[in-house]
């Protein structure tokens, strides 16, 4: 197996794509013989390379003296001189070697595309130029596409060089173990099958603040902001998760087919239902326009035509330097409509929660008796973290989905028609952005995201 990671030295592979895959090394998780050969525009030496891998692992993944890492290494090549449909640089010559080194004469490729969207077409039209098509698998990050335009565009480019089945559009948040374990408790236990509608469940948030600003990719995140870079991907791909109706199985088809079913039936924003905001300081950032509008915020309130969500807010919610970094999904029950405590109970006292950070945990938080000589109501709440379940041996998402990609798995993955969807319910917004707001580093974004969860009130607070 030969793994080309376009874009080898940028920031979304240095953080994700190469620990993840030294994680599926140090598991024994990765074919008998395979190579990893870097693509980028910089002249490297494979030694060189594999300085620069070390690093990055020391960084932000298991150190590489605590794995594999001799072993790792050696099967790690660079390939310089960037790669576009005029140009394959050293790419080809460098295949060639690895072919040999793997002693296949026709071993299965997966191309993945660690770039920013604007490389994906160069990228693509190269792989057709240059005879990488056939067979291979090929890894999109996202965004794929920045509006409903681009994405035709780029979705009919990237199917005259490749058959759908060859095609992997990655979303991280899809292959997180909480994720996963939305399905398993709905669908695998009896007490939440029978209440996943509305008549039991006020409402859903789906909150993902984040600490951090975007110094270390700013020119990336100005091109896209929150709206791009998470509403329309990981938060509505999550919400389609909740929403949809039971797929026939757990196979690729029945589950894409269950997911992409449930997008077709989101409302389209209403610009009115969303909030904007840019953090304070925002433009002072290098590589930031002065005059910069890109959202660094975006709460909205989405709605699914479905008889199971009638009248349910999905309330999504997003943004860098807020007051605490989660990411986490919430059903919010509602109290009982009849019985001695009827019309006594806080809306949002019963929630179902999913931490989806890490191996992920679940949160039940319920109406108890409080203890003592009194008949009094409190709260309480029990945690399960899924990374101590017995048996279980957690991945992280990348090489979760990375592993998925070598089996030829494409359940955890997107679909055309899908996006297409997003893309609809996206445009309103895209066509009618509401004026950005501004909030302070440290806050948990504008005060006016606050009316979005009105009667009820957002649950993650600073």
């Amino acid at each position: 197996m030969l793994f080309v990671l376009y874009g080898a030295t940028g920031d979304l592979a240095r953080r994700m794509v190469l620990p993840a895959f030294f994680q599926l090394a140090a598991e024994g998780l990765l074919p008998p013989e395979w190579r990893l050969v870097g693509s980028g525009r910089g002249e490297r030496s494979h030694d060189e390379f594999r300085a620069h891998v070390h690093d990055v692992l020391a960084e932000f993944g298991t150190h590489p003296d605590d794995g594999p890492w001799e072993e790792f290494s050696a099967r790690l090549l660079f390939a310089g001189g960037g790669f576009s449909g005029d140009d394959a640089g050293q790419l080809l010559e460098v295949l060639d070697l690895a072919a040999k080194d793997v002693g296949a004469a026709d071993p299965q490729r997966v191309l993945y595309l660690a770039v920013p969207p604007t490389a994906f077409a160069g990228i693509t039209e190269g792989i057709g130029a240059h005879g990488l098509a056939e067979g291979s698998r090929v890894v999109y990050e996202k965004p794929f596409g920045t509006s409903e335009q681009s994405f035709r565009e780029l979705n009919e480019m990237v199917h005259s060089v490749l058959q759908e089945q060859q095609v992997y559009r990655i979303d991280h948040f899809l292959g997180k173990e909480a994720t996963q374990n939305l399905h398993v408790l709905r669908f695998a236990n009896g007490l939440f099958a029978g209440a996943w509608n509305h008549r039991h469940i006020a409402q859903v948030q789906i909150d993902v603040p984040e600490e951090l600003g975007i110094a270390e990719r700013a020119e990336f995140y100005d091109s896209t902001g929150a709206v791009l870079d998470m509403l329309v991907t990981h938060l509505f791909q999550v919400a389609a998760e909740v929403a949809m109706e039971p797929p026939t199985s757990l196979a690729a088809e029945d589950l894409q087919s269950a997911r992409e079913a449930v997008i077709d039936a989101f409302r389209p924003l209403d610009p009115e239902e969303v909030v904007l905001g840019q953090f304070a300081g925002y433009t002072d950032t290098e590589g930031v326009a002065a005059d910069s509008t890109t959202d660094t915020f975006v709460a909205a309130r989405m709605w699914v035509d479905t008889e199971r969500w009638q009248g349910v807010p999905f309330l999504l919610r997003t943004g860098k330097q807020l007051a605490l970094t989660e990411q986490r999904v919430s059903l919010v029950l509602r109290p009982p409509a009849s019985g001695p405590f009827s019309g006594e109970l806080p809306t949002d006292c019963e929630v179902v929660s999913f931490s989806l950070r890490g191996s992920g945990e679940l949160d039940l938080s319920m109406v108890v008796k409080a203890p003592g000589p009194q008949f009094s109501l409190g709260v309480g709440t029990s945690t399960l973290s899924l990374g101590e379940v017995a048996g279980g041996e957690p991945l992280s998402a990348y090489a979760r989905l990375i592993h998925d990609i070598l089996q030829g798995d494409r359940s955890l993955f997107t679909r055309p028609d899908g996006l297409a969807h997003v893309w609809e319910v996206a445009e309103p917004l895209l066509a009618n952005r509401p004026a950005l707001q501004p909030y302070e580093p440290g806050s948990m974004g504008p005060a006016a995201a606050d009316r979005l969860a009105d009667p009820g009130r957002w649950l993650i607070t600073g």
